[in-house]
C-alpha cells in the first residue's frame, strides 16, 4: 500500500508523515523501525533527567510521551482495521505527561517499556493486510486510514528524534 494520500488523515499529521522516508509500510518496518529504536534506546542515562530550558520536558517525560502517544495511535490504527466507525476523540498531551509521573520510573524501565511496545506495533503492522490498512475510521474530527495512522506513530517517533538530537544531546 502506498503512502497516505492528503485525503487520508487530518492536515495537522502532515508534519509527521512528511518526515517517513519510506513509501510503504513494509519498507518502514524494513528499513526505519529498527534504527529508530536504536536511537532512543541508546539515549545516555546522564541525560535522563534533563530539560534543555525550564517547563520543557526532560527525557524521562519524552519517552513517556512517545510511549503514550504510539498506544493511543496504534489503538486509532487497530479500530480504523477492525472497521470500527465510532470515532476516536482526540487526547490532551500535556494532561497525559502531567500525569504520567516518567519522573519516578527509571530510565531503563522506560526504555524496555519503549520497545516492548515497538515490537507489538510493529508485529500489528506486519500483520495486516492492504485491506486493512486501506480501511478508516475517525480520529480528531479526520477520516483517518489504517495506512495513514503507521506513517503518523513512525512521523511522530522521527520528530521527537529530530528534537532530541537538536537540543538535548
Amino acid at each position: 500500500m502506498p503512502r497516505p494520500l492528503a485525503n487520508d488523515y487530518g492536515p495537522y499529521f502532515e508534519t509527521y508523515i512528511s518526515k517517513v522516508k519510506s513509501n510503504d509500510v513494509k519498507t518502514i518496518l524494513e528499513q526505519e523501525a529498527a534504527p529508530i529504536e536504536t536511537f532512543y534506546l541508546n539515549l545516555p542515562e546522564a541525560k535522563a533527567d534533563y530539560r534543555y530550558a525550564e517547563g520543557k520536558w526532560t527525557l524521562k517525560d519524552l519517552l513517556q510521551h512517545l510511549i503514550d502517544t504510539e498506544r493511543v495511535m496504534v489503538y486509532r490504527l487497530l479500530r480504523a482495521a477492525r472497521k470500527d466507525a465510532t470515532p476516536n476523540a482526540s487526547f490532551d498531551e500535556n494532561s497525559f505527561a502531567a500525569n504520567a509521573m516518567a519522573d519516578k520510573r527509571s530510565f531503563h524501565s522506560l526504555k524496555e517499556e519503549f520497545l516492548a511496545l515497538r515490537k507489538s506495533t510493529n508485529l500489528l503492522l506486519q500483520s495486516l493486510t492492504e485491506e486493512q490498512l486501506s480501511s478508516a475510521g475517525i480520529s480528531s474530527n479526520h477520516r483517518t486510514t489504517a495506512n495513514a495512522l503507521a506513517f503518523i506513530i513512525f512521523g511522530h517517533l522521527k520528530h521527537h528524534q529530530n528534537i532530541v538530537e537538536e537540543r538535548y544531546l
